[in-house]
């Protein structure tokens, strides 16, 4: 299954299975350090970066690929959903005669496939680029056992996207406990975070046996590029 069919899939329990995507939402609109009026938002999903914004905006135009997550975002007069892949040319192409205040993305760049080549394509367009991308070290210890290549960039091609740009990026660990391996593994499935990682039922019944936490890791980076 496609990483887009996954986030489709699980479209309306995403809000209620994503508590760490939550955060960091938050977060993210809170260290904005202006109020800016027009935005370009990347992975939208259903409103969770929108829902933080407390100041008025005159233009918010929201960018996912799934569509199932494009019809439950916000909608008012001043928000333009669009569902597109920010990889395609015809996303470029949508965006390429327009200007933004800010560029703001919460758990959707590191899916990209040229993140160098979409970071000069954003910043043609916005000055300012606040993102948070998780790395390929969370669900770190589940990759260790199925011995799976993660899905999502590393912490170090996330560094090497960044070459050449004016850029400052933290990088932070959570754990994510659960009282039961059933509401972990349930977590997991609902989440759409497994993207294209997929287990056969032999593999997925050695990964349960095997897998002794009460916790999933996540790794996550917070970033700010600006125009050089």
């Amino acid at each position: 299954m496609s990483t887009k069919s996954e986030f489709s899939k699980h479209a309306k329990d995403y809000d209620d299975n994503n508590i760490i995507q939550r955060i960091v939402s938050k977060a993210l609109v809170r260290d904005i350090k202006n109020k800016p009026k027009n935005i370009l938002e990347l992975g939208c999903g259903s409103g969770q970066i929108f829902r933080h914004i407390s100041w008025e905006i005159e233009h918010y135009k929201a960018i996912d690929f799934s569509a199932s997550m494009c019809e439950l975002h916000p909608r008012d007069k001043n928000i333009e959903v669009k569902c597109f892949d920010f990889d395609s040319e015809e996303f470029y192409t949508n965006i390429k005669d327009e200007k933004y205040d800010l560029v703001i993305s919460a758990s959707a760049m590191q899916w990209s496939k040229d993140l160098n080549l979409l970071i000069k394509r954003l910043l043609s367009v916005s000055k300012t680029i606040n993102a948070v991308l998780f790395t390929s070290n969370t669900f770190k210890s589940i990759y260790d056992i199925t011995k799976q290549a993660p899905a999502i960039l590393s912490l170090e091609e996330i560094k090497e996207a960044l070459t050449d740009t004016n850029s400052t990026f933290e990088v932070f660990n959570y754990k994510l406990e659960f009282q039961s391996k059933k509401e972990l593994f349930k977590y997991i499935k609902n989440s759409g975070v497994k993207g294209e990682v997929q287990l056969s039922f032999k593999d997925a019944k050695n990964l349960y046996k095997k897998y002794d936490l009460n916790y999933l890791e996540f790794e996550v980076v917070f970033l700010e590029i600006l125009v050089c």
